[in-house]
């Protein structure tokens, strides 16, 4: 594409404040790069993205506040882990992670596993440990 013909349809996911790099042909005919503030069908598929994370974390959230889940689980929708990842960061297999997110499970842990997750989510020990649930916010 060409250096004027780089999309500019406003960033409404990051007002403004990211922009992306694109390689383009100049009037010469050669490749330079051209930022652009974003395409309009870009930004409405990551909105969305967005929204669906936003409803896991809600509805991970309302199953921490039944008790039926530990907020190890909130916390890893909250970061977008997935469980896997989440197993591998702590250095535990998947199957322990899950067990950890039992409530029951979780208020046995120790302070050492409580505190690896809290670094993993990048929250105090005593936040996960009391069990508060911290808001989640999209990344600016």
């Amino acid at each position: 594409m060409k250096k004027d013909e780089v999309p500019q349809d406003g960033d409404n996911l990051h007002h403004g404040t990211f922009k992306q790099l694109f390689y383009a042909v100049d009037n010469s005919g050669d490749y330079t790069t051209a930022s652009s503030v974003g395409w309009e069908p870009e930004n409405v598929a990551l909105d969305q993205a967005w929204e669906e994370v936003e409803k896991r974390v809600a509805e991970t959230r309302a199953k921490v506040e039944a008790g039926t889940v530990s907020p190890i689980a909130y916390y890893m929708e909250r970061t977008l882990l997935d469980l896997p990842l989440l197993a591998s960061k702590a250095g535990k297999w998947g199957w322990q992670v899950k067990r950890h997110m039992q409530p029951g499970v979780f208020k046995n842990l120790s302070t050492t596993m409580i505190a690896r997750y809290a670094d993993i989510f990048g929250i105090s020990p005593e936040t996960l440990q009391k069990g508060e649930l911290l808001p989640f916010q999209r990344p600016q």
